[in-house]
């Protein structure tokens, strides 16, 4: 059975942290479902128009993992969300399912009381660092805490979508060659 990931999209979300993340999770072979928290139509912090797969709904419950992308006023659109913050306690007390947050969208995880004592990382500002002062703070690009994946900002957006195909039981390094990834990391730009 394939596993199932919804990326959740707020107005305002970073378009490349979401949309990049879908691409990788889908060319690995996974249902990988954007998720609107309110319309059908998405607009992204620079503009760009979405169509998102689906609403949120109680029926994300089934899925495997959750997203949450960065971007402003995206990450405090789906902070403020009290479906998408019951959806990530739900995500953390059940066994199996995974969180992923990427940017300043582990606010969202701080709202749902899930981070004291947890490494993880984020967009590398100061609010953000002060503001996850009961987590375990590191400046890794990706940092795994169990179920728990998070990552700094856009430009980390690849090797955060390649960490997530490890954790749900893809083949990333297949993935990279495919995509030309060693070419990127090689490169002075």
């Amino acid at each position: 059975m394939s596993k199932k990931i919804a990326v959740f999209l707020a107005e305002g979300f970073e378009e490349g942290e979401s949309v990049f993340v879908i691409d990788i999770l889908r060319r690995a072979g996974f249902q990988c479902d954007s998720v609107s928290i309110k319309e059908e139509m998405v607009k992204g912090t620079n503009g760009i128009e979405v169509k998102a797969d689906k609403i949120v709904s109680d029926d994300i419950k089934e899925y495997d993992m959750i997203v949450l992308p960065g971007g402003q006023p995206g990450a405090t659109n789906l902070r403020d969300n009290e479906q998408v913050v019951e959806l990530v306690k739900y995500f953390d007390k059940t066994p199996k399912k995974l969180i992923a947050a990427i940017c300043a969208a582990p606010i969202v995880l701080e709202k749902a009381g899930i981070i004291k004592g947890r490494k993880m990382t984020s967009y590398p500002s100061e609010k953000y660092t002060e503001l996850f002062k009961e987590a375990n703070y590191e400046e890794d690009i990706v940092v795994i805490d169990d179920r728990l994946i998070t990552s700094r900002g856009p430009a980390a957006t690849l090797p955060f979508a390649y960490a997530l195909v490890d954790v749900l039981g893809g083949d990333s390094g297949a993935l990279k060659e495919r995509m030309l990834y060693n070419l990127v990391r090689e490169s002075n730009y």
